[in-house]
C-alpha cells in the first residue's frame, strides 16, 4: 500500500493497550502538530450522540489546537456524565504526555456503544503513543490501523497543491465499515494539512467538502452516534491565509480528499462483494437527487440484488418512486453498468445475461438513473448485502 506523507509539522503514533480483544490491532492514538493548528469540526446530527462528539463539537471552529486522541474498540457513547469526564481525562492525558493545553486536544472514539472506556488502559496507552510520535510511513499506517473496528483495510489519501511558492500537502484518514448513513459526515475522518486557513474558512469549506462525499455514502443507511470529521491546518507553509482563487483550488483538493475516503468506505462496507456508485441527474435540486440516491443505495432489496448480479430494474426503480421526490414517472430513464434497461415508463430490450456478467465481473456497479426533470445532479457510493454482513452484525456484540 502507498502511504501518502503527513504535511509538514505533523506527527502521528498508535499502540495497543488492550481496549480490542485481538492484540495485533492499535487502539490508542495520537496525532500531533508541532505548531498550534486551526481546527474544524463536522458532526453526526443523530440526538443520540457520543460524549466526544459533545466536547468537540463545544470546541470547533477555533485556533491554537494541537492534538486529536483517538480511540477504538470503546465508542464512549450513551455512558452519561462518566462518559464527558473520560473525554476530557483523554484530552488531558494527552495534553501532559505531550507538553499542550488541554484545551488544545480534540477527542475521537469508536467501537461498541454503551460501556465505559477503560480508563487505566486508555491512560497507559496514551502515555506509550506519546512517546512513539513519528512522521514515517509505518506510524501513519499504525495510526490508520488504531482507528479501525470492523474495518478491513485502512483508508488513506493525500495529495499536494501548487500555489505562489507555497508547497500545500493535504492528508486524510477516515474509518468505517458499516453503520454509515450519515447526515452530516460519517465514521471517523481525520484531514491533516499545513496550509495557512482562517477558522472560518477552515469550517465553511470542510461542510462543503463534507456535504459531496461523506454526505453521499451509506453502507446501511444507519447513522451512527459517533460521526466525526475534523480537519486541522497548521499553517506550516506559512504566508497569509489563503483568499480568492487560492482557497478555492485550496478547496477542490479538500474536496477530492474526502470523496476518496468516502468512497473507500463504501468499497470496505461490512461482507461487500461490491461497491455501488449511483450517479442520478435529472432532479430539480441536488437534495432532491441526493434523496433519491440514498434510497436506492439503503433498500435491501437493491443491495441484494446486485450481491447476486441480477440486473432487477424493478427494485430500483421502485426505489425512487418511493423517495419522496416528485417526478413524471414517464420520464425516468436507468442505466447499469452502462445499459439501458428502463426508459418512458417501461423496461426496454437488454440481454440480461450480459448485463449480470457485467455485475459479476467487476468489483464496481454503476447505477444511472436520469429523472427527466431538472440540471441537478449528485454522485452517492454504497455497497451490496450479502450473507457476511448479517453475520458480523449478529456476532459483533456477542
Amino acid at each position: 500500500m502507498l502511504i501518502p506523507p503527513l504535511p509538514q509539522g505533523f506527527r502521528v503514533a498508535a499502540v495497543h493497550a488492550g481496549l480490542k480483544k485481538v492484540t495485533a490491532r492499535e487502539d490508542v492514538a495520537i496525532v500531533m502538530s508541532d505548531t498550534p493548528a486551526v481546527a474544524a469540526g463536522v458532526y453526526t446530527t443523530n440526538l443520540i450522540c457520543a460524549a466526544p462528539v459533545v466536547f468537540d463539537r463545544s470546541r470547533t471552529p477555533g485556533s491554537d489546537f494541537q492534538a486529536i486522541v483517538i480511540n477504538s474498540g470503546n465508542a464512549n457513547a450513551c455512558t452519561g456524565q462518566r462518559g464527558m469526564s473520560d473525554a476530557q481525562s483523554m484530552a488531558s492525558l494527552v495534553a501532559k504526555h505531550c507538553g499542550v493545553s488541554d484545551r488544545s486536544v480534540l477527542v475521537l472514539s469508536t467501537g461498541i456503544i454503551g460501556e465505559f472506556l477503560p480508563m487505566e488502559k486508555i491512560a497507559l496507552g496514551i502515555g506509550m503513543a506519546a512517546n512513539q510520535l513519528g512522521a514515517e510511513s509505518e506510524s501513519v499506517l499504525s495510526v490508520c490501523r488504531g482507528m479501525m473496528t470492523t474495518d478491513t483495510r485502512a483508508k488513506l489519501y493525500g495529495e499536494y497543491i501548487e500555489i505562489g511558492s507555497r508547497r500545500i500537502t493535504i492528508f486524510g484518514m477516515s474509518k468505517g465499515a458499516a453503520m454509515i448513513g450519515p447526515r452530516m459526515a460519517t465514521m471517523l475522518g481525520v484531514i491533516l494539512t499545513d496550509a495557512v486557513l482562517s477558522p472560518e474558512d477552515a469550517q465553511q469549506l470542510l461542510i462543503e467538502a463534507t456535504d459531496v462525499s461523506f454526505n453521499c455514502v451509506s453502507v446501511d443507511g444507519h447513522m451512527s452516534t459517533n460521526d466525526t470529521v475534523l480537519l486541522l491546518a497548521n499553517g506550516q507553509t506559512g504566508g497569509k491565509p489563503l483568499a480568492g482563487d487560492d482557497l478555492k483550488r485550496f478547496s477542490k483538493s479538500l474536496t477530492a480528499t474526502c470523496e476518496s475516503l468516502a468512497k473507500q468506505i463504501a468499497e470496505d462496507g461490512e461482507g461487500a462483494t461490491h461497491s455501488i456508485r449511483i450517479d442520478v441527474s435529472g432532479c430539480q435540486t441536488r437534495e432532491d437527487a441526493r434523496k433519491v440516491a440514498r434510497t436506492i443505495a439503503d433498500s435491501p432489496l437493491v443491495k441484494t440484488a446486485i450481491a447476486g448480479a441480477d440486473p432487477n430494474w424493478g427494485r430500483i426503480v421502485s426505489a425512487a418512486g418511493y423517495s419522496g421526490v416528485a417526478f413524471a414517472p414517464e420520464r425516468i430513464q436507468l442505466r447499469l453498468n452502462g445499459t439501458l434497461l428502463y426508459s418512458h415508463a417501461a423496461p426496454v430490450g437488454f440481454d440480461a445475461e450480459a448485463v449480470s456478467q457485467s455485475i459479476s465481473a467487476t468489483r464496481e456497479t454503476h447505477i444511472e438513473v436520469d429523472l427527466g426533470d431538472g440540471t441537478a445532479t449528485i454522485r452517492f457510493w454504497s455497497s451490496d448485502l450479502t450473507a457476511e454482513y448479517v453475520r458480523l452484525n449478529a456476532d459483533y456484540h456477542t
